[in-house]
């Protein structure tokens, strides 16, 4: 295995600051559909990064972390129910969730993560994170509330914005070459963006009226069991997810990072991020798979790199009109992006399902996977102790419980 060293020169500076514009669609994208502030996205993002960092001193991974895609339908369910500052709990609960994960594995090996989280129970669980909020994408891309109970923008014009950024972001992906296809989503905003300016529904009141240096909005959490209770169990896909992408910047730089820093030390470092940006109001941290596409193009695997990317957004986190700016992207631009999203989420789920070839002949499996699906998304609610448990935190639970209690079928 090759050595990536870290060698921190200010003439990679500008080598940072590409790939955090790789990253930075995705980035604010999150606290655009969540409701979360994307300054504050921004600056944690950069934090969160620095934090891994030092976790990973003895070997430093190339990866820049940012905004988690897993965690948008919660978020955004949370933000309408219990307002930012009560959700961030719940995140803050899903960061620590990950620190103690890392303990267990340094304590007995990854093995045993195999065993509590089967691909029949993960797989339905990805699938369900997609498909609950589904309506909200098509109502946003309508012209719609998130609801569906009020309507924004004309039906007509809403359909043509969210259909232009939703296909200029699938053929971006499928066609593009080179650099545009790392940034198939950007693409797809700005085509969207574009047609909304046509039509006149952009507003720059906003960005006039934003100071040039600002505070980002930084929210601190509020204690709320619901929160946590709902959002805890939906951290079982991203920490499925983090092993992935460990794998994945491994056979980039042709250096074991599961065996160097190991596991134990890369998921206690996203897990330290995901508190520290929910302490701050922030969306939970994870790695970008863009900007590990990105280090495969260019072969930049100084990991010194990712530090000049960090400390760009943390400075930009600090630019009022970037805020502004972004605030006046209309909803349907973002409907389209939503339609693609949750979609692929839930196809995530159905390929986790079908790469481990479960048996769908057998009646365990078959009783786990239905049960989660149906718990999820048919609306399913438990009290506990004065607390309710529904969604995707009963499926996930439901779907624990049964691969811990139904017996296995005799050969």
């Amino acid at each position: 295995m090759k050595k990536t060293t870290y060698n921190f020169r200010l003439k990679d500076s500008l080598v940072g600051l590409q790939f955090l514009f790789v990253a930075f669609g995705a980035l604010v994208l999150v606290p655009i559909l969540t409701g979360l502030d994307p300054n504050v996205a921004l600056f944690t993002a950069g934090l969160g990064t620095l934090i891994f960092q030092l976790v990973n001193k003895k070997n430093v991974p190339p990866i820049f972390l940012a905004s988690s895609f897993a965690f948008i339908a919660p978020i955004s369910y949370g933000v309408q129910t219990w307002g930012i500052a009560g959700t961030m709990s719940g995140l803050i609960a899903a960061g620590i969730f990950y620190v103690l994960l890392s303990f267990l594995i340094r304590i007995r090996g990854s093995g045993f993560l195999h065993k509590l989280l089967p691909a029949v129970v993960v797989g339905p669980v990805i699938m369900s994170i997609g498909l609950i909020l589904s309506p909200v994408a098509v109502n946003l891309a309508m012209g719609k509330s998130g609801d569906g109970s009020l309507i924004l923008i004309p039906q007509e014009q809403a359909m043509v914005i969210s259909m232009v950024a939703l296909f200029v972001t699938v053929f971006a992906s499928l066609i593009g070459k080179g650099f545009l296809k790392l940034i198939p989503i950007l693409l797809g905003i700005i085509s969207g963006y574009i047609v909304a300016l046509f039509y006149g529904l952009v507003d720059f009141t906003i960005v006039a009226n934003a100071a040039w240096f600002a505070i980002p909005s930084f929210v601190a959490p509020e204690l709320n069991w619901h929160a946590i209770i709902f959002i805890l169990p939906i951290a079982i896909a991203p920490a499925i997810e983090h092993i992935g992408d460990m794998l994945a910047i491994s056979n980039v730089t042709k250096e074991d990072y599961l065996q160097n820093p190991g596991l134990e030390n890369t998921l206690l470092g996203d897990g330290l991020a995901t508190c520290a940006a929910s302490v701050l109001g922030g969306p939970p941290n994870t790695t970008y798979s863009e900007v590990t596409g990105a280090v495969t193009l260019t072969k930049a695997f100084n990991p010194a790199i990712m530090t000049w990317a960090a400390l760009c957004a943390i400075v930009l986190a600090f630019v009022g009109k970037l805020g502004g700016l972004l605030a006046t992207i209309p909803t349907p631009v973002m409907g389209g992006i939503m339609l693609l999203l949750f979609g692929m989420i839930a196809s995530i789920g159905i390929s986790t399902l079908v790469k481990e070839k479960p048996d769908f002949s057998c009646p365990r499996n078959m009783a786990i996977i239905s049960m989660i699906l149906v718990f999820s998304i048919g609306g399913m609610t438990f009290n506990f102790a004065g607390v309710g448990f529904s969604g995707i935190g009963l499926g996930a639970i439901v779907g624990i419980l049964l691969n811990l209690i139904l017996p296995q079928p005799k050969s």
